[in-house]
């Protein structure tokens, strides 16, 4: 392995050091990279030095259950060890919710403009689109951020394609809600102008149902939208393997995020094989050509992702699963893990 495939610009460590109001960090990348892991790692890190972290998942095919070795699905924020706590939504639950609140919105919209339809063909239409489920968690993430109650939050996100809709959904939300507001205010403006009973008409317009609901959701997409963009409190980390693919999903994925304005914290190589293990007396051939390979992924990170490179991960003797396990991931983002590859 060359000098130059193991060097940092800035280790992971350090990039948290330099960084002191960072509190909310993403991570993402290809399935199968082992995000859950550098996730869970990542808050466990923060943890240990006294920093009360959640972390929390916008996959729908959550794995935090299996990484804690603790059944947290569904049961809200569980404790998982000294200043370290961990959240696993329901997403069924949390999509019928969203249903029930959608449908109270709607037959509201629907009254109000005695409109003589069905409602639930809409509803269905709405409810039923492949970013329903981004729709719901991006509404979960967002709750738990407002609540303010922790010190960092850690999102372990769901892969690429999932997260570019949630990613998006913050756009695609704001400009539905601006027309919306547009809509019902001209709506409730016209309705002033045609009662002889003005005054009381601005007092119910005031408290409209509707209008009030737009503006407080457009408010939390909009303090989401200044969190997500703010440099000194987010940045969104890229795990990948020493592998083509992973290597070619977050070389478009880091063009994706800066397009959304969210700030790249940097890279995490996981899985990285040893070098000490060609180093025995008689080597295996599969090892030696796997080691062999990995240095040209390796090569091809730096080359790709020049001064972004944070911390190495190895590939452990056995999965980590546990916190004794998550704790050695936490010690090779403290120290960047380069000894532990060499």
């Amino acid at each position: 392995m060359s000098s130059g495939a193991v060097s940092f610009s800035i280790r992971f460590s350090d990039y948290v050091r330099s960084s002191p109001s960072l509190r909310y960090l993403f991570f993402g990348g290809k399935g199968g990279v082992g995000k859950t892991v550098i996730a869970a790692g990542t808050a466990l890190y923060f943890a240990k030095q006294g920093r009360r972290t959640v972390i929390s998942s916008t996959n729908p095919v959550h794995s935090l259950s299996s990484v804690f070795q603790r059944d947290i699905w569904g049961k809200g924020v569980q404790k998982i060890s000294e200043n370290l706590y961990a959240v696993e939504f329901d997403i069924e639950r949390t999509v019928e919710r969203y249903r029930a609140d959608m449908r109270e919105k709607l037959m509201a919209f629907i009254k109000s403009a005695d409109i003589p339809v069905d409602p639930e063909p809409f509803l269905d239409a709405a409810t039923t689109n492949p970013a329903f489920e981004e729709a719901a968690m991006f509404d979960e993430m967002v709750e738990l951020i407002l609540k303010d109650e922790f010190d960092v939050y850690v999102f372990d996100t769901a892969p690429v394609a999932h997260t570019y809709r949630l990613l998006g959904l913050s756009k695609v939300y704001d400009l539905w809600l601006r027309r919306l507001i547009k809509s019902r205010e001209e709506a409730l403006s016209m309705k002033v102008k045609l009662s002889f009973r003005k005054e009381k008409i601005i007092e119910e317009i005031k408290k409209d149902p509707i209008l009030q609901s737009a503006l407080e959701t457009r408010r939390k997409t909009e303090e989401a939208k200044r969190i997500l963009t703010d440099s000194a409190k987010t940045a969104f980390f890229f795990v990948t393997l020493p592998l083509a693919l992973p290597i070619a999903v977050i070389e478009r994925f880091i063009t994706w995020v800066r397009a959304f304005e969210i700030p790249v914290g940097g890279v995490i190589v996981n899985e990285v094989i040893p070098r000490s293990l060609g180093k025995v007396p008689n080597p295996s051939p599969y090892v030696v050509n796997k080691l062999k390979e990995q240095d040209g992924y390796l090569e091809m990170i730096h080359r790709k992702f020049p001064d972004l490179v944070r911390a190495y991960v190895p590939l452990y003797e056995r999965e980590v699963v546990g916190l004794e396990m998550l704790n050695r991931v936490a010690e090779a983002l403290e120290s960047g893990g380069i000894e532990l590859i060499q």
